[in-house]
């Protein structure tokens, strides 16, 4: 199976195993990207400290694997070049990227699904105890979904699961790479944190799906827009994003243990554990990907897709408001190093948006 896995859209894929990446060894391994001379180049993390350039991009390099029909893997090992970089002056010097770009940002589509996960903070504990004991005409919507995925979504072998709560954020555009400032536009109410698996995909040529790998991601929402009216989910998405700095091809971990923080000045303001993997989520990924990539629009032959997969643990939930200032930290120990982003002050007032009559 060339790349990664392909995703069954004629019926549900089956299960992890069935659509498991299948590497040369190393059975896992993790790499950045990053602007060097002129370019921008793919590297191995050999270390926390050195990385192992290729010779060419995240895109390119998995184009190739389809072409000559190997796993991303084996080209990444096989593109590797005597070249090494220090990671911390990549870092410091703003040449670290997002591990997977398109060379046209429009072709990159960047969704998410909620309410995929049981409950690794207490808030996802309490919905799911409520929706247990709750007549369903009394659940609110979210809820409703909620138990909808507990229940279904995780379907057996060859059936599709229940579908989950889904949103779009932006094409390309809206990621921002680690460690750059994600964006704050002058009419959010909120600049909470979201911190999330994302899979990274890309659509083959004859219009099928295929995963790359996953990476931290900070999905980045405005809460206070959302909670005001669950109809304005799909405004609150509409928001930078970032993703990285590592993308790690081979098999995910079925459980995860991170931690999300929120520092100022090297000083931590606020923490908490979040767990992560399919033992954590009320969906299975290939159930998230079915629902997902079941649409023909989002198998167009050559396009990029970061997909987020939810989470559990918000500092919006515990009464934090983010500053402009402060630095968002996601820490998964399975995926290298920490994902970080400061957030920018806001943007000046905008006038209203007019639309020019042709």
């Amino acid at each position: 199976m060339p790349l990664g896995p392909t995703v069954n859209r004629d019926k549900a894929p089956t299960s992890r195993k069935d659509i498991a990446m299948h590497h040369d060894t190393p059975e896992t391994l993790r790499i950045i990207q990053c602007r060097h001379r002129d370019s921008v180049r793919a590297a191995l993390v050999e270390s926390p400290d050195r990385v192992r350039l290729a010779d060419a991009d995240t895109y390119t390099l998995a184009r190739r694997a389809l072409a000559e029909g190997k796993g991303l893997a084996t080209t990444v090992m096989e593109s590797l070049g005597d070249e090494t970089l220090d990671y911390a002056d990549l870092v410091e010097s703003g040449q670290l990227l997002p591990p997977l770009t398109h060379p046209d940002s429009a072709h990159c589509l960047v969704t998410g699904t909620g309410l995929t996960h049981l409950g690794s903070a207490d808030t996802r504990s309490a919905m799911h105890a409520d929706a247990s004991e709750t007549d369903d005409a009394q659940l609110t919507d979210s809820m409703r979904m909620f138990r909808l995925g507990v229940e279904g979504g995780k379907p057996a072998e060859g059936q599709v699961g229940a579908q989950p709560e889904w949103f779009y954020k932006g094409d390309g555009d809206c990621v921002v790479a680690p460690e750059a400032p994600l964006p704050w536009p002058s009419f959010a109410e909120d600049a909470g944190e979201e911190p999330e698996l994302a899979g990274l995909y890309l659509i083959d040529d004859q219009g099928r799906p295929h995963r790359l790998g996953f990476a931290i991601g900070n999905e980045f929402s405005d809460h206070i827009t959302e909670r005001y009216n669950y109809l304005w989910l799909a405004h609150s998405k509409l928001r930078a994003c970032s993703f990285g700095p590592e993308l790690l091809i081979g098999e995910l971990p079925s459980h995860l243990e991170g931690v999300s923080r929120i520092t100022r000045d090297g000083e931590t303001l606020w923490e908490k554990p979040f767990l992560t993997g399919e033992d954590n989520m009320a969906h299975s990924i290939a159930n998230l990907e079915h629902h997902h990539f079941k649409y023909p629009g989002f198998r167009r032959p050559g396009d990029v897709h970061v997909h987020f997969f939810g989470t559990a643990t918000l500092s919006f939930a515990d009464g934090v408001s983010v500053k402009p200032g402060e630095r968002y930290e996601i820490e998964l120990p399975a995926f290298g190093r920490p994902l970080r982003n400061p957030l920018a002050p806001p943007t000046e007032d905008e006038e209203q948006t007019s639309v020019t009559p042709m």
